[in-house]
């Protein structure tokens, strides 16, 4: 009696009888993926946090308090009196302390030391955990499949921030400069906000099997989509004029809402020669386009939103219902920081909502092209 041939990915069962097993493909392809997802999870949550005390460490004034840079050495601060005393005798050398902080005390150079040395320890943090899980996941063989280049990439980024931040310090330690210079702080906060979106994209990536990624894409919204990298591309714009007003605190300027002053324009807006200076220098001129800015990304934002109540996805409406939301947040915190003059807590509010803002933007636009699929019968 002849047998029947047995499938591929069949196993005998108990009884003689072949039993199918499903899933070996996706099985071998998604091998370690929940790994890769935490440890993208954690290179984000460090991430957030190294923004925040940038933020802190910029509004304190405190980034030029360290005039050296010593990648391994550096990680280590001053341990005893003598330590401490080359440190402050090294920034009463540099111009901020020459033409705006003569006669600091050492308790108040001890703060704004602080503050800068937590800062660059928190990207060695950074870059250390990406490499103890780049090699772990290389040397346990649980890297997924086609994910080496990509957690390369990061690696690369995470190690470029480390270089622009050095060449951002080093504008402020220029003769004659009390601050970094704000085009380099903008470009040092861009990367910043590019490393957290790549991350974060990651993580979603990493967080559904590779199968259900392909399905989802046939059902995907190419309009929602397009969207959703609107708003990721202005809401980047917006980041980066966000830190120009910063280097230039310009938003201490005009201390009023909806006017700039006595009017829609700031007084005087281009007055700066050459011509182009004054989008980066004029601090009514920055700070009117970031306001700008911020009303073209909240109507877009309204847009969007609209648009997706027609999705037939129940997570894609609410992720872009989330991002109504934290732009609602983020615009009366805007306005929150220009009426208190840049309060050191408003500010600093108004930095993580845009880090909120940022995260919800990526992951609706996420769903638009990966939509979750809910059944007939789980709907």
């Amino acid at each position: 009696m002849a047998t029947r041939a047995r499938k591929v990915f069949e196993e005998v069962g108990d009884a003689g009888r072949p039993v199918a097993v499903t899933g070996v493909i996706d099985a071998g392809r998604d091998r370690g993926r929940g790994v890769a997802r935490a440890w993208m999870l954690v290179l984000l949550a460090l991430v957030v946090v190294m923004i925040l005390v940038g933020g802190l460490t910029r509004l304190t004034e405190s980034g030029l308090s360290i005039t050296e840079w010593n990648l391994v050495m550096g990680s280590i601060p001053p341990m005893n009196a003598e330590a401490w005393a080359r440190e402050f005798e090294l920034y009463r050398q540099s111009p901020q302390y020459e033409l705006m902080n003569r006669g600091m005390s050492f308790a108040e150079f001890r703060v704004i030391y602080w503050w800068e040395w937590g800062h660059r320890f928190l990207g060695r943090v950074v870059g250390l955990a990406w490499l103890l899980g780049f090699v772990g996941l290389l040397v346990g063989r649980r890297m997924p499949r086609g994910w080496t280049g990509r957690f390369a990439l990061v690696g690369g980024l995470i190690a470029l921030q480390g270089a622009i931040g050095w060449w951002m310090v080093a504008s402020g330690l220029e003769e004659g400069m009390v601050s970094v210079a704000s085009y380099r702080l903008a470009t040092h906060l861009g990367l910043a906000f590019v490393i957290l979106g790549l991350i974060w994209g990651y993580a979603l990536l990493l967080g559904r099997p590779e199968a259900e990624l392909i399905g989802a894409r046939r059902q995907g919204e190419p309009g929602l989509r397009r969207l959703g990298t609107a708003m990721m591309h202005l809401g980047f714009l917006q980041v980066v004029l966000g830190a120009l007003v910063a280097g230039i605190d310009a938003g201490r300027a005009f201390p009023t809402w909806p006017l700039m002053g006595d009017g829609f324009l700031p007084p005087d807006p281009f007055g700066l020669a050459p011509l182009w200076r004054n989008f980066f220098e004029d601090a009514g001129l920055v700070q009117f386009m970031h306001r700008m800015t911020g009303y073209a990304l909240a109507a877009l934002v309204v847009w969007a939103w609209w648009r997706s109540r027609g999705s037939p996805h129940a997570a894609t409406r609410a992720a872009f219902l989330a991002v109504l939301g934290a732009t609602a947040l983020q615009v009366a915190l805007g306005v929150w920081a220009v009426l208190s003059q840049a309060q050191i807590h408003v500010a600093i509010a108004h930095q993580a909502g845009a880090i909120l803002l940022w995260l919800l933007i990526v992951r609706a636009r996420f769903l638009a092209r990966h939509p979750i699929v809910r059944s007939v019968r789980a709907a």
